[in-house]
């Protein structure tokens, strides 16, 4: 039964978890008037198709396993998929895509992500996306990106298993260097971005591009599932 009505009660991270005081503090963000503006409107709108649904319409938490040795980083929730069901690469085509590749790795206990109480469960992963709202026309500005980057920091300091990150798409991969360089001073472009392109960054952890699993990089054949696939057996000998 989808989670029509998706509430803060509702999100295991939000109820009880090291993060839960984190993403307490998350969800009543209202710092960046433009994307608070776009949020509410399209949780008022709605998609003709899910006009039985009230959109969550706020800043989204992270989701997985907290001791997890894999991170997944993302842009941003997607407006009609994480701005409705609360969660992150749920309800949207690029979830549709990623988390059918992750169960078919053995990351994931099932194909779809469809709402919170779907039963969806990672083995040793957690994501989370670097931007907590939803941007207009997916393009937040550097002022955006960097007033969310708080949220962004302290989740990576409560991740502490965390060995391999797989950020999807240049925006996830730039803001993870941007959270290291504070620490250890090094040059963004000496780290350029590229798909299965990895790095072992200073203090160890390994840094590993993708491009992201949108609508527009799968249908023109930018990435297909074989790539992702065979990008995840990398990360999992790599972990393993």
């Amino acid at each position: 039964m989808p989670n029509f009505h998706p509430k803060p009660e509702d999100h295991p991270l939000i109820r009880s978890s090291e993060m839960s005081s984190l993403y307490k503090e998350v969800i009543k963000c209202n710092i960046c008037p433009r994307i608070v503006d776009f949020r509410t409107k399209i949780a008022n709108e709605k998609r003709k198709q899910f006009m039985e649904w009230s959109y969550w319409g706020k800043p989204i938490p992270g989701y997985g396993d907290t001791k997890a040795s894999l991170l997944l980083v993302g842009l941003a929730p997607a407006a009609h998929g994480g701005n409705r069901t609360a969660r992150v690469f749920t309800g949207d085509k690029s979830a549709d895509f990623l988390i059918k590749c992750l169960y078919k790795e053995g990351l994931a206990n099932q194909p779809n992500s469809d709402s919170l109480n779907d039963g969806l469960k990672f083995n040793n992963i957690f994501m989370t996306p670097v931007l907590k709202c939803v941007p207009p026309q997916d393009k937040p500005t550097a002022q955006e990106l960097a007033n969310c980057s708080n949220f962004f920091s302290r989740e990576m300091e409560l991740l502490k298993n965390v060995k391999v990150i797989l950020a999807l798409g240049k925006i996830g991969f730039d803001g993870c260097l941007k959270y290291f360089k504070k620490d250890f001073h090094f040059k963004m472009k000496d780290y350029p971005f590229g798909h299965d392109k990895s790095y072992i960054l200073p203090n160890g952890k390994i840094l590993w591009g993708s491009y992201h699993p949108s609508p527009r990089n799968v249908n023109t054949g930018i990435m297909n599932i074989e790539m992702m696939r065979s990008l995840l057996k990398k990360i999992k000998r790599k972990i393993n």
